[in-house]
């Protein structure tokens, strides 16, 4: 009798609507729900004391007026009308949600309303409760020991989600959907957050002078002054602006953030097979992109600077392990270098000796101190390869750890790389262009692995160039 005793007893105290009675015994009984339970309690409680009319009717006609009142329960006022006993109904609220917990259809076609502009497969609801709406709820339970109750929160985003799946056609994903729908129950304003998407693939750069990523312009930090023209943009362009340009437009997305398997310089080309990428489309509208047509579209708006190959969609794991593995897995350069005196043949032999499987020492350069952190890495120099272009200058391919800062590797940034080309030839040698040939590292697309990482095949120094 716990349930019907408990139920009455709160009754009396205060008006609740079916689901916040129910709501107080949601443990109890299965395959049903709150209003459910509310109702069954109060058409119990009613039945009862329309029997208990024939042997106490004083205390049987006071439990059906807190039904018909407290618990605004319509068969309780027509079974006292019924009997011709006098009653005056007054318009009462549910003391915990104000009426709220009647409207939850009237959401959810709001909810669904708003989903017809997204393109998803599942969906979570979810929503904001205001915290005097959470006290009393709490307050109730505490003040008559209910411990056979869920909270509100619980109920609505359950309940809202089975009438919201039941009018768009599509599940409920607790642990990975493709859009939330939030609703604050303080103003019944709803806010739709679809989760990111990842499109991953590899990019060529062609052009010198585009950085991988926009910089903001270090007068104004963004803003917009005299020396960036307004732009707030150090440079007009970047591999990100390029690719993530069409990327937003096709998804309706808000916000793209761009990750690369590291970065090459502004001044060096990015060739070979390309480096992978990762962009994340924060909030997109449509998630079923044909990645074809999209690569193409790519292709066409980057005009030639940058071209984009291998577009398969990701997962957010694979972003961390594309910036973990950009550490460590090779990659391969080519570098024109010019020596302040004439270079024979037997050096460059010895240069090419000297610097294939060496371990250099570099501390950070100075050129990129400012943002990078100061300290000494150990990087591994693989194979390297020279090839004379004149007296004065080579070719130097080198294939070495990633992280190696090759444009130092050829100076020795006055002894913070050792050993160096300049320290090897005890000359004076500058690196005049770089390109990127090669870089080993690739995560697969996700349908086609278990989130493995891979390093794609060895590069040979014998590639006749990219």
């Amino acid at each position: 009798m716990y349930p019907i005793v408990k139920a009455l007893e709160i009754l009396k105290k205060i008006p609740l609507c079916n689901s916040c009675l129910g709501r107080q015994f949601a443990l109890l009984g299965m395959g049903s729900n709150n209003p459910s339970r509310g109702h069954a309690l109060k058409l119990t409680l009613t039945m009862t004391a329309h029997y208990m009319l024939r042997e106490n009717p004083e205390e049987a006609v006071k439990i059906l007026k807190v039904l018909a009142s407290n618990g605004m329960f319509q068969p309780a006022v027509e079974t006292l009308q019924k009997e011709g006993i006098p009653i005056e109904v007054s318009e009462n609220k549910c003391y915990i949600c104000g009426g709220l917990m009647l409207r939850k259809r009237e959401i959810a076609q709001k909810i669904a309303s708003l989903l017809e502009n997204y393109d998803y497969r599942t969906l979570l609801i979810g929503c904001h409760v205001p915290i005097d709406l959470t006290e009393r709820d709490d307050e109730v339970k505490a003040a008559h020991q209910v411990d056979t109750g869920e909270s509100l929160k619980a109920e609505f985003n359950r309940e809202v989600g089975k009438i919201v799946s039941a009018l768009t056609g599509k599940p409920v994903d607790f642990k990975n959907p493709d859009i939330v729908a939030v609703v604050n129950l303080e103003n019944l304003e709803v806010t739709i957050n679809s989760n990111p998407i990842y499109i991953g693939g590899r990019y060529l750069k062609y052009v010198r002078g585009i950085p991988q990523t926009k910089w903001p312009c270090k007068a104004c930090k963004g803003q917009g002054c005299p020396r960036c023209g307004g732009t707030g943009k150090m440079y007009p362009e970047s591999v990100e602006e390029l690719v993530t340009a069409p990327i937003l437009e096709e998804t309706g997305g808000e916000e793209a953030k761009f990750h690369g398997a590291g970065r090459e310089d502004i001044d060096a080309r990015m060739l070979g097979t390309g480096r992978p990428f990762i962009v994340e489309v924060k909030n997109p509208k449509k998630r079923n992109i044909d990645l074809q047509k999209l690569q193409d579209k790519i292709n066409q708006y980057a005009q030639g600077k940058v071209e984009v190959h291998s577009l398969h969609f990701a997962v957010k794991e694979q972003v961390r392990q594309l910036k973990a593995l950009s550490q460590f897995a090779p990659k391969t350069y080519k570098a024109i270098v010019k020596v302040d005196r004439e270079i024979t043949s037997e050096e460059l032999k010895a240069l090419e000796q000297k610097l294939t499987g060496q371990t250099v020492r570099q501390k950070t350069p100075r050129r990129v101190a400012h943002r990078r952190a100061v300290k000494t890495r150990l990087k591994k120099v693989y194979e390297a390869h020279v090839n004379q272009v004149d007296p004065h200058t080579f070719e130097l391919i080198v294939k070495c750890q990633g992280g190696l800062y090759v444009k130092e590797l050829v100076t020795g940034d006055r002894r913070r790389t050792r050993p160096s080309v300049s320290e090897i030839l005890n000359a004076k040698a500058e690196c005049t262009q770089l390109d990127v040939i090669d870089v080993g590292a690739t995560i697969p697309p996700q349908e086609e692995q278990n989130q493995k990482v891979y390093l794609s095949p060895t590069y040979s120094l014998d590639h006749e160039g990219p």
